[in-house]
């Protein structure tokens, strides 16, 4: 019978471990920007991680750095713009792709994510958007 006991607060034990490691959603408003040195700062390339930009990059506000910390991995779905039109217009750039919080927005942004992208024209064209996105993989402490 001790035995028994012991094999079910072990299951449950891990069961609260797995629970802990339940992948987040969110759906938040998008935006975009690329290394135009209007749009960063004087390190256009490099992101507040030291990481070099490239396609799968995402900056994020930074009250959500609490919930998404750098080293976060995730998947993006676009959910169309803030008007609700083109759904899914985007997932061309986010089908197959895990992106990383590498980088930060400015302060006064709030519950906001901004996907990197190598030309201003796509940029412009992407415009305020919905995604959902899926944490993959928390970054190890």
């Amino acid at each position: 019978m001790r035995g028994l006991a012991t094999a079910l607060l072990l299951a449950l034990a891990i069961a609260g471990g797995f629970a802990q490691e339940a992948k987040r959603v969110l759906v938040l408003q998008a935006t975009a920007y690329t290394s135009s040195v209007r749009e960063t700062d004087a390190t256009p390339f490099v992101t507040a991680t030291g990481m070099r930009t490239r396609l799968g990059v995402l900056a994020v506000s930074r009250d959500l750095l609490k919930v998404l910390p750098y080293g976060t991995k995730v998947r993006l779905r676009d959910l169309g713009s803030v008007y609700g039109r083109g759904k899914g217009q985007f997932d061309y750039l986010f089908q197959g792709r895990i992106f990383v919080v590498a980088d930060v927005m400015h302060p006064r942004m709030r519950e906001k994510v901004d996907v990197w992208l190598p030309d201003r024209a796509t940029a412009v064209r992407f415009g305020r958007r919905l995604v959902e996105l899926v944490v993959v993989e928390y970054p190890r402490r």
